[in-house]
């Protein structure tokens, strides 16, 4: 029986993480298509059918070319900051609860936060193993924006949390029968959107990778695999952070097709809003988080915690 458990756990894994993989294919698609079109052009659209095969040749061709590496760079730390960052953005999924896996965390939102701080020393290690001052700044720079932002993502996370007193994410699914979440939390939804944003180094918040000024950031130094897995790993968390917007702010988590439409519509967001912003000012960025989204997650904390012991 226990073995059968741990071969259907298995089996889940593997079904979970190769969905995760083609889901990002397919995002990396959408997002060179919508681009196209925001720019007046077509994208990706020779491979198969209107560009469909186009992710897989270029996994293809970044897989199979020579990997590099800098003569003077710290070679095993160097090499292995991808895998590991790529493995603990995959470790994340773990958390939406599965149906077919029978996977509950009680604690899962913890674990997120802790998996998301773990991210940053990965960025920190390849930036400075590479041994290159482009990448050292980048990374620099990635890790102070970061960790910025994981301040006011996680005191946004305690309002929510607040409401339904559980860490566990399948609650969020009961809560919001009646009402979405969202509706209560409005300005805290955006708040999240923009941080989760910051959070993903996506743009306008993609200050590792100005390229002005430092080139390609944290990653120049890499190239085929390595620059692949890192690549995954972004995508993935930007899946994620769409996910989690849905499930805690839209509704929970339901095997249905309106779930799905709304974790594409979030993902679209984050397409759109880097095909509209220009990159904000380095100052600027930590100004908001400090000085915009810190006093007002502070303040909801404070007025959600006044609601539950008033009632």
């Amino acid at each position: 029986m226990f073995l059968k458990d741990m071969f259907l756990i298995f089996l889940g894994g593997l079904i979970l993480i190769l969905g995760v993989l083609i889901g990002v294919a397919f995002l990396t698609l959408l997002e060179r298509k919508v681009l196209g079109y925001i720019q007046i052009r077509k994208g990706p659209n020779k491979l198969g059918y209107m560009g469909i095969l186009q992710p897989f040749s270029d996994a293809i061709k970044l897989f199979t070319k020579e990997q590099t590496y800098p003569k003077f760079s710290n070679y095993l730390s160097y090499y292995f900051s991808p895998v590991i960052s790529f493995i603990l953005s995959l470790l994340i999924w773990m958390l939406i609860p599965y149906y077919f896996n029978m996977i509950s965390f009680n604690l899962g939102i913890l674990f997120f936060l802790c998996c998301t701080s773990m991210g940053v020393y990965t960025v920190m290690v390849a930036g400075w193993s590479s041994n290159s001052n482009y990448s050292l700044l980048g990374g620099l720079r990635a890790v102070a924006q970061t960790i910025s932002y994981e301040v006011s993502l996680s005191l946004i996370l305690m309002s929510s949390i607040i409401l339904i007193m559980d860490f566990n994410l399948m609650e969020f699914f009961y809560c919001q029968n009646m009402i979405w979440l969202m509706w209560l939390m409005f300005p805290l939804a955006l708040c999240w959107l923009s941080s989760s944003m910051a959070e993903t180094n996506r743009t306008p918040f993609d200050f590792a990778e100005g390229e002005s000024e430092l080139v390609s950031g944290f990653n120049i130094e890499y190239s085929s695999g390595g620059f692949a897995l890192i690549f995954l790993a972004e995508y993935s968390s930007i899946l994620f952070m769409s996910i989690l917007f849905v499930v805690i702010y839209l509704g929970g988590y339901e095997m249905s097709l309106l779930f799905y439409l709304k974790l594409s519509l979030i993902s679209f967001i984050f397409i759109w809003v880097r095909g509209t912003l220009p990159r904000y000012r380095y100052d600027k960025l930590m100004y908001l988080s400090w000085k915009g989204y810190l006093p007002v997650s502070l303040n909801y904390l404070l007025l959600f915690l006044g609601v539950k012991i008033f009632f």
